[in-house]
C-alpha cells in the first residue's frame, strides 16, 4: 500500500505592499518601508561610535547607488533589497560588516570583498575603525548586485 500525502490548501498571496512588522520564526522583528528605516536609524544611534557613522555612510551610498532599493529589517539587522537581497549591514565590536547575498557571483575589480571569501554564494566587506571604502567602487558593486538580482 502506498501512502498518499494529504492535500493542503494553497496559501494566499499577501496583498500588503505597505510597511509590515511581525515576529519571525526566530522571534526577531521584521519590518519594511518606513518602519524598517526607523529601526535602521535606531540601530545607527545605538551603535553611537565610529560603527554608527560607518553604517550610516554605507547606507547613504547604497541608497545613492540605486534609489529603487528598499530598506528592510530582518534578523535584527538592516537589509537592503531590490528583486532580492542586495546586502545586509551589521555592526560588530571591531568591524561593520556588509554581506552581499550573491557576492560570489559579482565581479570585484577593486577588491572590496575582504571577508567570507570561501563561501559559495555570499561575500562580505569588513570595515574596521579608521578605514573608508571607496565610494565609487562600492556604488558600482551595489549596482552590480542589483543587476544580478534583476537577471533572475
Amino acid at each position: 500500500m502506498s501512502k498518499r500525502k494529504p492535500k493542503t490548501k494553497p496559501r494566499k498571496a499577501s496583498s500588503t505592499t505597505s510597511s509590515f512588522r511581525q515576529p519571525s520564526k526566530a522571534g526577531a522583528e521584521k519590518a519594511s518601508g518606513k518602519e524598517a528605516s526607523k529601526l535602521i536609524d535606531e540601530r545607527i544611534r545605538d551603535l553611537g561610535d565610529w560603527r554608527g557613522e560607518t553604517l550610516s555612510r554605507m547606507r547613504t551610498l547604497i541608497l545613492e547607488a540605486d534609489p529603487g532599493i528598499a530598506e528592510e529589517w530582518k534578523w535584527r539587522c538592516p537589509v537592503w533589497s531590490r528583486d532580492g537581497i542586495v546586502c545586509t549591514g551589521e555592526g560588530y565590536k571591531n568591524v561593520v560588516k556588509l554581506t552581499f547575498a550573491r557576492g560570489a557571483s559579482l565581479a570585484d575589480p577593486e577588491g572590496l570583498f575582504n571577508s567570507s571569501l570561501g563561501g559559495g554564494t555570499r561575500r562580505a566587506i569588513d570595515i574596521p575603525e579608521g578605514k573608508t571604502v571607496d565610494a565609487a567602487a562600492f556604488k558600482a558593486l551595489i549596482r552590480a548586485a542589483v543587476a544580478r538580482n534583476m537577471e533572475r
